[in-house]
C-alpha cells in the first residue's frame, strides 16, 4: 500500500475541518494508507474513521519542540517511510518537515491559504466581499496536487457508542457554546444569559453548556445553578463523550469557534454568531448554512480573518448590537 502523511497542527477547530476531507480520501482510496500527524488532543476526531486511517501525535511543547524535536519526530515516527506528504498547515514546523520529505524524494504538496483574498475581505477600506475558498476546498486541493482528487461525500461521524445520557422522544436538547478565544468572536455573556433563561423555561427542553478551562467552567457552573434544565456538557470520556452528546442535540448555538466544527462533524445543525469574522473567509462549519449565521451588516466587518485583532471602534458593536431575540428567532425552526 502507498502511504500518505497529512500534517495539521494549530487549534482544534482547524484540525476538525480536515476530518471530512481525510474521511472522503479514505473512503475513495481504500488501498491508500493514510496517517494524520497532529496534536494529541485531536486523536478522538480520527478514531471513527475507515480502517486505513491512522494517527500520530506530535508533542510540540516538549518532546518535539524546536529543530531538534522535529528531527526526533521525523526519526521516531518513521516519517521517511511515507510516499506522499500533504501539508494542510504551511507554517515553519511543517515547512521543515516538507523540506525533509523533499530531500528524501517524497512527493509533497502544501495548502494555499489565499492570503491575498482574505486581506481584501478584511481591510478597513474598499472591502472585497467575495466568498473565499473554504478550508475544506483548500485541503482537498492539496490532495489533488498529490494525485488524489476527492468528491465531497462526507455525512457525519458516529460517536453513539460513547453516549452517557439518552434523549427522550419528547425532549428538545439545545447545546450552547458561548466562549471563543478572542473577544471579537464572543457574544456578551449577560445577553447570552437571557437566551439561556428563555430556553430553560421551554417545556421538555434541556440546555447543555459547552466550555473548557477553569474560568469558563466557573461561568458555566454559575449559570447552571441559576436555571432549571441547564447543565454543563461534561463527560467522563472527554472529547469523545462531548461529541456523542453533540450528536443528540436538536441544534447547537455557537460562536465562530471549534464547537461549531465539532458539532458539524456529528451532523448537528449549528446556529452560529459572527462578530469580527465572517463566513466569507471560508471557515463556516461543514454542511452548515449561511442562513443560520447571525451577523450584522456593518462597514467595519469583517475586521479579521481569525478574530484576533482588537476592535477598531473599541466597542465590539458587531457583537453587542445583536439582540437575544434575534438569536432565539434563529433557533426557533430547530426547536420542537
Amino acid at each position: 500500500m502507498k502511504k500518505l502523511l497529512v500534517i495539521r497542527f494549530s487549534a482544534l477547530g482547524d484540525i476538525a475541518m480536515s476530518v471530512p476531507v481525510v474521511h472522503d480520501l479514505a473512503v475513495q482510496y481504500p488501498d491508500l494508507e493514510i496517517t494524520m500527524l497532529s496534536r494529541e488532543m485531536a486523536r478522538p476526531l480520527f478514531e471513527r474513521m475507515p480502517s486505513n486511517v491512522h494517527f500520530i501525535a506530535a508533542d510540540l511543547n516538549e518532546q518535539h519542540k524546536g529543530l531538534f524535536g522535529l528531527c526526533r519526530l521525523w526519526r521516531d515516527a518513521h516519517l521517511s517511510d511515507f510516499d506522499y506528504i500533504a501539508d494542510f498547515h504551511d507554517v515553519l514546523r511543517t515547512w521543515w518537515l516538507r523540506t525533509e520529505g523533499c530531500l528524501h524524494r517524497k512527493k509533497v504538496a502544501k495548502i494555499d491559504k489565499g492570503r491575498k483574498g482574505k486581506r481584501a475581505l478584511t481591510r478597513q477600506k474598499n472591502k472585497v466581499f467575495v466568498q473565499q475558498a473554504t478550508s475544506f476546498e483548500r485541503y482537498a486541493k492539496v490532495l489533488e496536487q498529490l494525485g488524489f482528487p476527492t468528491k465531497q461525500q462526507f455525512v457525519k461521524l458516529d460517536y453513539s457508542a460513547f453516549c452517557e445520557t439518552q434523549k427522550a422522544d419528547n425532549e428538545t436538547w439545545v447545546g450552547i457554546a458561548p466562549f471563543a478565544k478572542h473577544p471579537a468572536k464572543v457574544y456578551p455573556l449577560e445577553k447570552m444569559e437571557i437566551v439561556i433563561k428563555a430556553l430553560s423555561e421551554r417545556e421538555n427542553t434541556r440546555v447543555f453548556l459547552f466550555g473548557g478551562g477553569a474560568e469558563e467552567s466557573q461561568e458555566i457552573e454559575s449559570l447552571c445553578a441559576k436555571y432549571n434544565n441547564v447543565q454543563p456538557a461534561k463527560s467522563q470520556q472527554g472529547l469523545r463523550g462531548e461529541l456523542a452528546l453533540m450528536g443528540q442535540l436538536d441544534v447547537m448555538l455557537s460562536m465562530d469557534s471549534a464547537n461549531m466544527h465539532l458539532a458539524s462533524l456529528v451532523g448537528t445543525r449549528v446556529v452560529s454568531i459572527w462578530g469580527g469574522t465572517h463566513p466569507y473567509a471560508g471557515f463556516l462549519g461543514w454542511n452548515q448554512k449561511e442562513t443560520d449565521c447571525i451577523q450584522l451588516d456593518l462597514p467595519c466587518r469583517p475586521c479579521s480573518v481569525y478574530g484576533n485583532k482588537p476592535c477598531l471602534r473599541g466597542d465590539y458593536v458587531c457583537m453587542t448590537d445583536i439582540t437575544p431575540s434575534q438569536i432565539i428567532k434563529k433557533l426557533s425552526p430547530y426547536l420542537k
